[in-house]
């Protein structure tokens, strides 16, 4: 059974709604780069951005969330002071 918790994610930006699952997206694809040895192969990136999250992402992080997904950070041990480091 789900509690009332369960429903909402605490996570980085103002709006974590917009930030959790874009980090999430990113991390899991660095890790399935990682798993499949393809990591060192990548030059560059290019992540696109669809309906809310694009025309909301600069304002609520999701950009940020994406670039800390893709290095390797999660939305729950992510250390708040290296956000904008990268």
């Amino acid at each position: 059974m789900l509690s009332p918790l369960d429903m909402f994610a605490i996570g980085v930006g103002p709006s974590s709604s917009h930030t959790v699952g874009p980090m999430k997206a990113g991390l899991e694809f660095t890790n399935y780069l990682k798993q499949h040895d393809l990591l060192n192969q990548v030059t560059q990136l290019k992540a696109h951005l669809y309906g809310s999250l694009a025309l909301t992402g600069a304002g609520h992080g999701t950009f940020l969330a994406v670039v800390n997904g893709l290095a390797g950070q999660h939305p729950k041990t992510i250390d708040p002071d290296t956000i904008y480091s990268r």
